[in-house]
């Protein structure tokens, strides 16, 4: 976990709020929108979970008084089906979009009424989801708090202290991750009952967006060996310069390995990861890159250019349509060892280990695959850890970031996700073309995305007005 920079601790942030924000991501953008007078303001969504020193700096709303009776807060103010929801519910949930959405929101009395509304939907989903017996398993839910937690930077122990410390207990915080759960998983088990996506409307989908696109539609992946110029420097410097840029792009085009000379010449900050500056769409390049590569073949080396930071030399990773599906995908080769410590102890001892098993694969000491048949409690460990090929989205998202920074040989520093610890080594990399099933299952994944914030809408409509709702704001 990140150390603050300052000498003195800040206090953290609420970990109500924290947590709340963090499982707010598992909402649908599409549940509830809050109006000001005469105007639309933005979905009810909670923003990103900072680092958990990192305090919210949105204004609190005004406190409630301090000397209100227990009663007050447990009067009901709305039944859903008969289930209560209380003002204490309702001022919590207040409390946190106004930390987390101060901007435009609306006057105080018209904001209760659409939280309340926001609660009352959310209520009539969870008890749907437990009348088709939909439940939550004990694994689903440790996994899930064990993510929280990496989310907000700490341990699942530190976790439990920070919700005794903040006066909320552990019972009641599962409680709400349950909930959460089942909100997420009936809105996706409602949503793709909704939505069907045909061959037919495949095939119509892929011939509407072969033709030409915009510039803001066209994806360009590139590599780039930045050698820079300095400010006033003179003709001999920028010759030099420019002759050390030449020679590489030359050595490029005879085949030498781009990211490799990448890694070992270039001054962009990008070097690292062999001058990849990532897939983007061709207006976010700057007009010097896209004019010198449209056009040009997957593959091609460019340059060097001239601007006023230096000489580039460009390589061609991927030029496609954004609207289409991928002609090819770069797959990775890796092997890992996992480390499951179950407390706080053991994964300060698993982390210690996995740095000496790191400092002597660095050194040349020992076989990668040898430490993890002997340790790794993954099923992978028979294999020396191997993983086989993966293409992109196979893993989960905190192990994938980390291996695809590293180079072929490479090995990670200790990385946590959700199953435990790793070490990661990246063995090989290499380019395949997609499959026909893969694109169409590419163009069937995006026609779904655009159409789940309708189906999602309607599904929640119609249970809302099944339900039976008293409201009782008024008789306070």
């Amino acid at each position: 976990m990140n150390k603050h920079p300052s000498s003195r601790r800040a206090r953290p942030a609420p970990l109500a709020l924290l947590l709340w924000a963090t499982l707010a991501c598992l909402w649908s953008p599409a549940h509830a929108q809050l109006q000001r007078p005469a105007q639309a303001a933005p979905a009810l969504q909670a923003a990103p979970v900072s680092a958990p020193q990192a305090a919210p700096t949105a204004p609190r709303p005004a406190p409630l008084p301090a000397a209100a009776p227990a009663r007050e807060l447990n009067r009901i103010v709305a039944l859903v089906n008969s289930e209560p929801i209380t003002e204490r519910e309702l001022r919590q949930r207040i409390e946190r979009v106004q930390a987390t959405q101060a901007a435009n929101l609306p006057p105080p009395a018209q904001l209760e009424a659409q939280v309340l509304e926001l609660l009352i939907v959310e209520r009539t989903q969870i008890q749907w989801a437990r009348q088709t017996g939909m439940r939550i398993d004990a694994a689903a839910l440790a996994e899930a708090e064990a993510t929280v937690a990496r989310q907000n930077g700490v341990t699942v122990a530190q976790l439990h202290q920070r919700l005794q410390a903040d006066g909320l207990s552990l019972s009641g915080f599962r409680a709400n991750l349950e909930n959460e759960l089942l909100l997420l998983r009936v809105r996706e088990r409602e949503v793709a009952a909704r939505v069907r996506i045909s061959e037919l409307e495949i095939d119509a989908y892929l011939r509407q967006h072969g033709g030409a696109v915009a510039l803001a539609q066209t994806a360009l992946h590139l590599a780039q060996i930045a050698i820079a110029v300095p400010e006033g420097a003179d003709a001999a410097t920028v010759a030099e310069r420019q002759a050390l840029a030449t020679g590489l792009a030359q050595r490029a085009r005879a085949g030498a390995d781009f990211a490799a000379l990448a890694r070992q010449y270039s001054e962009g900050p990008e070097r690292a990861m062999g001058g990849q500056m990532g897939l983007r769409s061709a207006d976010r390049y700057p007009t010097l890159f896209v004019e010198a590569v449209l056009g040009q073949p997957r593959g091609a080396v460019v340059g060097p250019l001239r601007s006023g930071a230096g000489f580039h030399v460009l390589q061609v990773l991927e030029q496609r349509n954004l609207n289409l599906p991928p002609t090819h995908q770069v797959q990775t080769r890796a092997r890992h060892i996992l480390l499951r410590p179950t407390n706080a102890a053991e994964e300060a001892a698993a982390v210690q280990r996995l740095n000496e098993w790191r400092a002597r694969l660095v050194a040349g000491t020992a076989r990668f695959e040898e430490l993890a048949r002997e340790h790794s409690a993954d099923g992978s460990a028979s294999e020396g850890g191997d993983l086989g090929w993966a293409s992109q989205g196979q893993f989960v998202t905190e192990f994938e970031q980390v291996m695809n920074r590293l180079a072929p040989g490479e090995v990670s520093q200790p990385l946590r996700s959700r199953f435990g610890l790793h070490l990661i080594e990246v063995v090989q990399r290499r380019e395949v073309e997609t499959t026909a099933l893969e694109r169409r299952n590419w163009v069937r994944a995006r026609l779904r995305e655009q159409r789940s914030d309708q189906a999602y809408e309607e599904w929640a409509r119609e249970l809302r007005s099944r339900a039976f709702v008293e409201l009782r704001l008024t008789e306070r």
